[in-house]
Order: structure tokens, then C-alpha cells, then sequence
């Protein structure tokens, strides 16, 4: 959430970096609306400093024994007036707190200007994609034809968009998921937690799920409960209402949750395979920093990510996200995007965010300067490292082989009890 005094002191800057994200109208109502608000609040500090004068009058008259009833009946008359107002003032805060709810975040200075994913520029690429000696194959098709990929029956469990993983498939995701925990808690410095895998709304609103992404998530009928849709959100909440300490920072989580989507607006696409479910598995990186930190945090969260791609030896390219193809709190994204030869593509596998003080205004999370007596509200950092569903998908079609197998990548055979090749469900 942004500060409502930096809107009005940088009115300007705040509409250019909206008109950059193709987001311009959000201001349309916003000057309007905030200058009732502050006419309002004029209004009842006026009548309530002379309901005040007035009442010290009325005591100083009945003290006096003289008569009191005019200045009395007046005070009446301001307390009435001063509950409709004190209403309409309630009203209006509480319409500019909505929209200050479902403003998007600022991009920082250097996200490029963009209308959409065709503007963001690649930054990197790594490895070199496979060449086959024959036609490659979609990892839906891989897994259909070694048995360990069941579309079909998962939709008769639950619905569309769901997979069953059977025998080795099942085993790969359990293996991926140990894999990229331990390579971020042993080398990386994160400090694994294992969250509920339920929030509540207060934790979606800290994030920026809730209000504006409330039909993306899954609510639990008679509760104040939604399914995560991913990690970023209980990891961030552990210090919602907080006050850490500077010596403390930066603190590093990482987190393996299912998470839970419901895809509203994507219906037809990426209706094959599992690129996009409404279940899937993700292990995810949160740091909480100062501000002059964070930039470079950022950068180092980026590397984490893309060191689980190196060690299994997955081509990918890394891209900036232009204004216009910006998540809605993030100030700064990159995205990973590993190569899938079955679809010819780059697929994104992990997006890496700083969103600055957007998520711990909302939230409520601060740090203390060493001898300061104020506070300050921290930066917050999130990405995936990774995807898990993806990555298996990444394998599947980095390592198939000619005769339908699929190699196991040396970094995970330890995971997978020595398995070097996936020939079916039984091994």
C-alpha cells in the first residue's frame, strides 16, 4: 500500500508511473475524494473545538449559578451535527482506504517502460537448449506414455486442472522439493519454516491478495480461511504487527507449500499438462531488509533461484518486467524462464519481486534503528526457488530420451535412491 501523503506531495510522479503501468484512470476519483475527506476532517475539528469552548463556558456558568440553557442547548445541537459528520467522515476514510487497497505499487526507477510481456528485455540467458535427434515431445505427452502422469483420473477425483503423479513422477516432485530446500538452507543461508497452509484475511490483506485478487483464491465455506496460493503469504505474515530489530536484518525464510489457485481470468490457456493448476508445489524464498538494502538483496535472491536451474543443468533466460506486465505489489520483478523444447518455448519458472514498503504498510512491519526511538517500515522480497510442478515439467522435456525414458539429472538421483532413468511406473 502506498503512503497516502506521498500520493498527494508527488500527485504527478504518481500519475506518470500509473500512466506507465497502463493503470491511469486509478486517479481518476482519488483527488475529489480526498479533499472531501479533508474538508470533512476540518469540519469536525471545528465543531468540536467549540463544543469544547462551550462545555468549559456552561461549567463556568453553572459555577457562577447563572444561566446556562442556551449554551446548553447549542452543545446538543453540535453533538448531533457532529455525529452525521463524524459518519460521512467514516464513510469517506473509509472509500479512500479502499482505493489506497487497490492502488498498485509504484515501479522503481529502473523498470523498463513496457505495455506488456513482449516489451520485458532479457537480462541473461544460460546453458544452451538440447538438440534431439527427434521430434521433442510435451512432457504431458512424456508422462502419459511412461504411465506416471494421470490427467484423467485426477479429473474424476476433483475436476480440470488437477494431476495425479504416479511411482517415479510422485517421487521427483518429493525429490525436487527436499533438493531445493536443502540447497537454500545449506548454502544460501535461509532458514527453513513449514507454514499452515491456510491464512486468513488479514494475512491476504497484508500481501496484497485481498481486496483486489479475491476471486484467485480459495475460501473455506463458514470460515475466515483461504488456501495459500503460495508461501509468500503466511512467510510474510510470521512478522505482521512487528517490530524487528536492525541488527537482525535481513532475515532469509524458505518454505515449501501446495498452493492453491483458482486461475480466475485464464480460462483457455495452458489447458494441457501442468504449466497451470489450481494445486501445485512451490518452494519459496522471503527476506525482510532495510531499504537501502534491498536492491541488492533483490539481486542475490535472483542468484538463489537460478543456482537450482544450474546445478540441474536446465537452460533458462532471466527477464525484467516492463511496467505494463508488473504484478501488483511488486516495485522491481524478474522472471525466470526456463526452456521447455516440447512447447518451443521459455516458460516463466520463477518470478523474483522486491516490493519494498508496499506489503509491510499493509502489514504493519517495522524496524528499529540501532539507538533510534521511531521506527521505520521495512522492505519485503519474494521469490520462488522454485516452481516444483514446472521444474519436473523442465525435466521431463530437457531429458527425454528418443525411445520415450526420461534421464534423471546426477544432482537429484541421491533423492530418487540411485534412480538414473525413468522408464515407467515401475522405475
Amino acid at each position: 500500500m502506498l503512503d497516502v501523503k506521498f500520493i498527494r506531495s508527488h500527485l504527478g510522479d504518481v500519475k506518470q508511473a500509473l500512466i506507465n503501468r497502463g493503470q491511469e484512470f486509478l486517479l481518476d476519483d482519488f483527488e475529489s475524494l480526498d479533499e472531501m475527506r479533508r474538508l470533512l476532517l476540518g469540519e469536525v475539528e471545528a465543531r468540536r473545538q467549540e463544543r469544547n469552548s462551550l462545555s468549559e463556558e456552561v461549567g463556568r456558568l453553572k459555577k457562577a449559578k447563572q444561566d446556562a440553557a442556551s449554551l446548553m442547548e447549542r452543545v446538543r445541537d453540535i453533538n448531533q451535527e457532529l455525529k452525521e459528520l463524524e459518519q460521512d467522515l467514516q464513510d469517506k476514510e473509509a472509500l479512500v482506504q479502499d482505493f489506497l487497497l487497490n492502488l498498485p505499487n509504484l515501479p522503481h526507477e529502473s523498470v523498463p517502460v513496457g505495455a506488456s510481456s513482449e516489451d520485458n528485455p532479457v537480462v541473461k540467458t544460460w546453458g544452451e537448449p538440447p538438440v534431439f535427434s527427434f521430434p521433442a515431445r510435451p512432457h504431458w505427452e512424456i508422462g502419459e506414455n511412461l504411465g506416471i502422469l494421470d490427467f484423467e483420473t485426477a479429473a474424476k477425483i476433483t475436476g480440470s486442472r488437477f494431476s495425479l503423479l504416479k511411482g517415479p513422477a510422485s517421487r521427483l516432485e518429493r525429490a525436487l522439493i527436499n533438493f531445493m530446500l536443502d540447497l537454500h538452507t545449506r548454502e544460501h543461508g535461509y532458514l527453513e519454516v513449514w507454514p499452515p497452509f491456510m491464512i486468513n484475511s488479514a494475512s491476504a490483506l497484508g500481501t496484497g491478495q485481498l481486496p483486489k485478487f479475491k476471486d484467485d483464491l480459495f475460501k473455506l465455506e463458514g470460515w475466515d480461511y483461504y488456501l495459500a496460493p503460495t508461501a509468500e503469504v503466511p512467510v510474510t505474515n510470521i512478522h505482521r504487527e512487528e517490530i524487528l530489530a536492525e541488527e537482525n536484518l535481513p532475515l532469509y525464510y524458505t518454505a515449501y507449500t501446495p498452493c492453491f489457485r483458482s486461475e480466475a481470468g485464464s480460462y483457455g490457456k495452458d489447458v494441457r499438462g501442468l504449466i497451470r493448476q489450481h494445486q501445485f508445489d512451490k518452494v519459496e524464498l522471503v527476506k525482510f531488509t532495510t531499504p537501502e538494502a534491498s536492491y541488492d538483496e533483490l539481486e542475490k535472491l535472483l542468484a538463489n533461484a537460478e543456482k537450482i536451474l544450474q546445478e540441474l543443468e536446465l537452460p533458462y533466460q532471466v527477464v525484467v518486467l516492463c511496467t505494463g506486465d508488473m504484478g501488483f505489489a511488486a516495485a522491481k520483478t524478474y522472471d525466470i524462464e526456463v526452456w521447455l523444447p516440447g512447447q518451443e518455448a521459455y516458460r516463466e519458472i520463477s518470478s523474483c519481486s522486491n516490493f519494498e514498503a508496499f506489503q509491510a504498510r499493509r502489514a504493519n512491519i517495522r524496524f528499529r534503528r540501532r539507538g533510534a526511538k521511531g521506527t521505520e517500515l521495512v522492505h519485503t522480497l519474494n521469490g520462488s526457488g522454485l516452481a516444483v510442478g514446472r521444474t519436473l515439467v523442465a525435466i521431463l522435456e530437457n531429458y527425454q530420451q528418443e525411445d520415450g525414458s526420461v534421464v534423471i539429472p546426477a544432482k537429484l538421483r541421491p533423492y530418487m535412491g540411485g534412480l538414473e532413468v525413468i522408464r515407467g511406473v515401475a522405475g
